[in-house]
């Protein structure tokens, strides 16, 4: 006997099966071809496959399924195998509704020639490269399969999708984390008088830093403060120093969590590069 019994093959790629009394969602190229109720399905096989256990994301993703075109539920759930494999680890569940939902939606979007800018783009692929890299590969299979090119904004968004998926993070956090950093940056560029270059390397190291920071507010790991570093720097970089407080209490209001005033130390010496490039 296999692990688990088909109750229904709703399409090519899902299948409502059975468990020790418990329904679950298996998703997979092909899974639902040719297969009938009370087919039992092998553990081998189920390796190979998605199961939504979560009884909320089965619920949302059969009711997001009737909506959806089969040639983007395939190609989704071939994106999904392909991020998987990339990124070499589980993807929380949340991905098959998150992912296919915008890209169903995108690939509409797009086929009606109305694109959608994204705002932080430049900050997506400075935080993210790895998952950018992902995004972009998937980009590239909904093309080949759709025959509709997406933008580049596109693949922003997808990279955000990812990173939630493999950091299990939901998508509100990522999204707003992201506007936060996109926020700071244009502080910076405001005080300065500047226009960054969004493909510096001075702009990567501003935009991780605040990464980190803002990463290290969230779990409420403490680094320790160069007392005599920050003396130094209070007097030789005093625009630097104020301003990096002033994104700090930026930092503080959005995340609602306090934020160690070493912070600050290290924030002036990247606000003092880019300030000393930009001159």
């Amino acid at each position: 006997m296999g692990e688990y019994k088909v109750k229904k093959a709703l399409n090519n790629n899902v299948v409502i099966a059975e468990r020790d009394n418990q329904e679950v969602v298996i998703i997979g190229k092909g899974i639902g071809f040719a297969r009938k109720n009370g087919d039992w399905l092998e553990q081998q096989d189920i390796e190979k496959l998605f199961v939504l256990k979560d009884e909320k994301e089965q619920q949302s993703y059969l009711k997001l399924l009737p909506h959806i075109s089969q040639t983007m539920i395939d190609v989704t759930v071939e994106a999904i195998f392909l991020i998987g494999k990339k990124a070499g680890m589980d993807l929380n569940e949340h991905i098959h509704i998150g992912l296919l939902d915008h890209l169903s939606f995108a690939h509409a979007r797009i086929a009606q020639g109305m694109a959608i800018e994204n705002p932080f783009l430049a900050e997506t692929k400075a935080l993210y490269p790895r998952e950018y890299a992902i995004a972009k590969e998937v980009v590239a299979l909904v093309g080949k399969q759709t025959g509709v090119e997406l933008p580049e904004g596109e693949i922003g968004f997808i990279a955000l999708h990812i990173h939630s998926a493999i950091q299990n993070k939901s998508m509100n956090i990522v999204n707003s984390h992201s506007q936060l950093v996109s926020h700071l940056v244009s502080l910076v560029e405001s005080q300065f008088a500047i226009k960054l270059d969004k493909e510096s390397m001075d702009y990567l190291r501003l935009v991780r830093h605040l990464r980190f920071t803002i990463e290290r507010v969230m779990t409420g790991e403490k680094v320790e403060e160069p007392k005599t570093v920050a003396k130094l720097l209070k007097q030789e970089y005093p625009v630097c120093y104020n301003l990096s407080w002033k994104l700090i209490k930026v930092m503080q209001r959005t995340l609602g969590k306090p934020v160690y005033d070493a912070e600050a130390v290290y924030l002036t010496m990247h606000l003092q590069r880019v300030q000393s490039k930009s001159k």
